[in-house]
């Protein structure tokens, strides 16, 4: 009952008990465990219940919990002071670490967060382009800033709004709205306002996993070109996740703007954007595009994503050991489900994967909105109780990390297949 009980006492000084709206655990109509710490593969709550965990703070856990190569960088780094405010060597290490892995971008500019960099890349994007109108997809989420929360999936979709109150229409009037993984629609969208700027997660996460076809994304590439736009991939979520580079290591389209979260900071809150040099120089001091903080590129971030980011570039065949984990986990639901009559759609990409109960497949926001999510809420209380920890809503995307043994994977098909025949 200590879980129950720290959760009301926290909703008496926290709007809604947490800081990030899915943490609530609404869409599953249950209450969230409380957690205490975490180690390799595992969380435990605060009654030491032990947890496998496939949500792994979002994604940047790569490497599991409490990692001793980051945290010793981390702990080496904290010593040395926090924060100063001021430039420091381990920002250019990471800024070449980084573009070295990406031949289309030149320059990075560090944040500390995906709404942040998402954020300042359509600054940059609409000062270079010299238009104020931007693309977005239906489901996919780019951060909480005003002009990006129409249709904006995740959190957004969970709790059933497509926008957010007091966000004033003058702020979203420019925001145009266009259909995943549908090119006709992202030309209705250029036929009807001065477009000079594209968002999109290639491989979309907010939606639950949704990854753009290879035809539409360069497509995309295509249209932007064609009409003096911008394109932004978002891949705040994807980057080093999907791939040692992303989606660009699955199909080599070169966005102008890539931003990066999530693993880049290895766990510490850090993202960043990056673009071709004639774009990035547009930034301030050097251009007339203003973005600051004071916690941009602080060495602690620094430290872990170098020591992250690091450890991914020294071990060649990561992904082929984290795609092999993911596609146990989601061949195992696929038969369980099949076995139980259950209609169940599943993908993966790297070490990203996603289930959604629904009859058909899923390839835009509309399509992921008529998935089941009553039987998804019983399917993750039964994977609770059997001790594996999943995202709290059917628009969210699960993920493995280089530590998960075959020990836990075959615990997690067990609870499966005992969570399948329970439905």
């Amino acid at each position: 009952m200590r879980n129950k009980d720290e959760f009301q006492k926290a909703q008496k000084y926290i709007p809604g008990g947490v800081n990030s709206p899915v943490r609530a655990f609404g869409s599953v109509g249950s209450t969230p465990v409380m957690i205490d710490r975490g180690e390799r593969e595992f969380i435990y709550d605060i009654e030491n219940n032990e947890y496998i965990d496939y949500v792994l703070s979002w994604g940047p856990l790569i490497f599991g919990h409490c990692d001793k190569d980051i945290e010793d960088a981390v702990i080496s780094t904290a010593k040395k002071g926090l924060s100063f405010g001021a430039p420091c060597l381990l920002e250019t290490e990471l800024a070449q670490l980084v573009l070295s892995k990406f031949p289309h971008l030149d320059k990075i500019r560090f944040v500390s967060s995906g709404t942040e960099a998402t954020m300042s890349a359509i600054r940059l994007a609409r000062g270079y382009s010299k238009k104020d109108g931007v693309i977005k997809f239906e489901g996919c989420y780019h951060g909480h800033s005003d002009g990006l929360l129409v249709k904006a999936g995740s959190g957004a979709t969970t709790f059933g709004y497509s926008s957010s109150l007091g966000v004033p229409n003058d702020i979203v009037k420019n925001t145009h709205l266009a259909k995943y993984n549908d090119l006709n629609s992202v030309k209705e969208c250029f036929k009807n306002g001065d477009i000079g700027v594209i968002i999109v997660e290639p491989i979309a996460g907010n939606m639950g996993l949704v990854p753009g076809s290879d035809e539409f994304l360069h497509g995309l590439r295509k249209i932007c070109d064609e009409n003096g736009a911008v394109l932004i991939f978002d891949e705040v979520m994807s980057g080093f996740r999907a791939s040692a580079t992303g989606s660009y290591g699955l199909n080599k389209i070169e966005a102008d703007i890539v931003t990066f979260g999530k693993v880049i900071g290895g766990g510490m809150p850090c993202a960043a954007y990056a673009g071709k040099k004639d774009i990035m120089e547009l930034i301030s001091p050097l251009g007339g595009v203003y973005q600051a903080g004071t916690l941009s590129g602080n060495p602690v971030a620094m430290a872990a994503g170098l020591a992250a980011l690091n450890k991914i570039y020294n071990m060649p065949n990561l992904y082929d050991e984290l795609g092999k984990k993911s596609k146990f986990i989601i061949d195992t639901m696929q038969d369980s489900a099949n076995e139980m009559g259950i209609p169940l759609q599943t993908t993966m990409r790297g070490s990203m994967w996603g289930f959604f109960f629904n009859e058909n497949p899923v390839t835009n926001y509309t399509q992921a909105l008529q998935s089941d999510t009553n039987l998804f809420a019983k399917f993750h209380a039964q994977m609770l109780k059997r001790g594996v920890y999943l995202a709290p809503s059917q628009f969210e995307t699960c993920f493995v990390c280089k530590p998960l043994s075959q020990t836990s994977l075959d615990k997690t098909a067990q609870a499966i297949k005992e969570s399948f025949k329970s439905l």
